[in-house]
């Protein structure tokens, strides 16, 4: 069985008489048919459509295309979308419940499409009630609901622990079979026991469990592996116009700590602390970087003053220093 989207397509309530069942609806089928686009022989382009005018073959423009109803052969009455915004359902989000038939009783040709339904806002006690008592008396619940500005019938159907939403065609949308050559009653006379009971032991030969995931798309599978052989042999078109992202300037991987290591060897070596001062230090702290050029300051001057120094005459520092005085003989 495919897996369930767990988000949420819809949100709203099933409703019959007093009863209110807040629910969300999702999705309980996927698309799972391979994906084919129409490409341009020669180029590889993808091939898209355009809106003509079948009778000069002209493009029409998006703008310029309105809606139409086909009321005689060639004949059309048109609709602005005003007037269908105002003929479209209004939307209740909930579920509204008109009856309760047996499940058996709906042909299957009805069923249309399905959807998980599940609790929502602290309605687990009373969805698993009405889950159970559908269960128990064999019947579903039959009702309308809107969906995307569509309105649906729809069949509520329980399935092990969740409620399924089927939605259902309107009964003018299935074709009478009656207009097809279908074998009547006589052809049904016409059997004898014999080959019956033949059909019936055929029958019970392949009796089986429903097993579904025994079954697969062999169309999609094989599709798929010879799409992925002709991906590894390299065998692959670029479709003009939509290149590839283009590379860093830099080709190798980055590593945030071998450059977190060259930042730090190339960044200088603090400055050795200030002489503490005897002056009381300001009352409010100043900021990093005016802190940090006024030691880069500091300690130019220092070095200039040991320069000065070490370039003075040593005559001139002798100078400084008193002369021993000589004794008398």
């Amino acid at each position: 069985m495919a897996s369930v989207n767990p988000r949420a397509l819809w949100k709203g309530a099933i409703s019959f008489g007093l009863v209110h069942v807040p629910v969300a609806l999702y999705s309980a089928i996927q698309d799972t048919r391979p994906k084919m686009r129409m490409l341009d022989q020669a180029t590889g382009a993808p091939v898209g459509y355009r809106k003509v005018a079948k009778d000069t073959g002209e493009t029409v423009e998006k703008s310029e295309v309105v809606k139409g109803m086909e009321v005689e052969s060639g004949q059309f009455v048109t609709l602005s979308k005003e007037e269908i915004q105002q003929a479209l359902p209004r939307s209740t989000q909930t579920i509204e419940i008109e009856s309760f038939v047996k499940v058996e009783e709906v042909p299957p040709v009805f069923y249309n499409k399905p959807y998980y339904t599940g609790p929502q806002q602290r309605g687990a006690k009373v969805y698993a009630l009405l889950r159970d008592v559908l269960r128990r008396t064999g019947r579903a619940a039959l009702g309308r609901v809107v969906i995307a500005n569509r309105q649906h019938l729809a069949l509520l159907v329980p399935l092990g622990d969740a409620m399924v939403l089927n939605l259902l065609r309107w009964s003018e949308e299935i074709r009478d079979p009656a207009s097809l050559n279908l074998p009547g009653q006589a052809a049904s006379e016409g059997l004898s026991e014999r080959e019956l009971k033949m059909g019936e032991q055929l029958v019970l030969e392949l009796a089986d469990e429903w097993h579904p995931e025994r079954f697969r798309d062999e169309f999609r599978e094989k599709l798929e592996a010879l799409v992925e052989a002709k991906r590894q042999a390299g065998d692959v078109r670029q479709a003009p116009g939509v290149q590839e992202e283009a590379p860093a300037s830099s080709a190798e991987v980055i590593d945030l700590t071998e450059l977190l290591r060259q930042s730090l060897r190339k960044s200088p070596a603090p400055a050795p602390a200030p002489a503490p001062s005897r002056k009381p230090a300001p009352a409010a702290r100043k900021s990093s970087s005016r802190s940090a050029t006024t030691r880069k300051a500091a300690n130019d001057e220092a070095a200039e003053q040991r320069a000065a120094a070490a370039a003075k005459p040593a005559s001139k520092a002798r100078s400084s220093v008193k002369p021993r005085s000589k004794r008398a003989g």
